[in-house]
C-alpha cells in the first residue's frame, strides 16, 4: 500500500488515499469505513492496471489520484466498498464517475457485464 495524496475535507480534517496494488486485509477498510462513511468506503478501480485507490470522501477524489499516476479515465470505475460483506456484494457499484455516454453508460452503476465482472475479479484479489 502506497499512501500518498492527502485530500482536503475540512479546515481541520484531511484523507489520505491510498493506492493498492497488493492485498489489502478487511479489517483496514472496516477500521476506514468506521472513520469515514460506517459501513462502506469508496473506491475507484483501474481495470487495465488492475489496481483501486480508497480513502477519498469522493470518488473524484481517488479518480483524479489514479489519473495523475497515468491511468486512461476510460479503464475507471467507482464503487462502494462494503467490508462487512462477501463477494459480489462487497462491491456496489454507484458513482457519479460512472455517467459515461460516450462509453454507453448512462447511469451510475456500471452496465456493461464484462467490465463489472474484472472490477469483481480485482476487488477479489486486493481484498483479502
Amino acid at each position: 500500500m502506497e499512501k500518498v495524496a492527502r485530500v482536503r475535507l475540512s479546515v481541520d480534517e484531511a484523507m489520505e488515499i491510498i493506492l493498492v496494488d497488493k492485498p489489502i486485509s478487511r479489517q483496514i477498510l472496516l477500521d476506514m469505513a468506521r472513520e469515514r462513511f460506517g459501513n462502506m468506503v469508496k473506491a475507484v478501480v483501474d481495470t487495465e492496471q488492475g489496481v483501486m485507490a480508497i480513502g477519498g470522501g469522493l470518488h473524484a477524489d481517488e479518480e483524479s489520484y489514479l489519473l495523475e499516476r497515468g491511468s486512461l479515465q476510460e479503464n475507471l470505475w467507482g464503487i462502494n466498498l462494503h467490508p462487512r460483506r462477501d463477494l459480489p456484494e462487497l462491491v456496489e457499484f454507484d458513482s457519479v464517475i460512472n455517467i459515461r455516454p460516450r462509453q454507453d453508460n448512462l447511469s451510475r452503476d456500471v452496465e456493461e457485464p464484462s467490465i463489472r465482472d474484472r472490477v469483481v475479479e480485482i476487488v477479489g484479489r486486493l481484498v483479502q
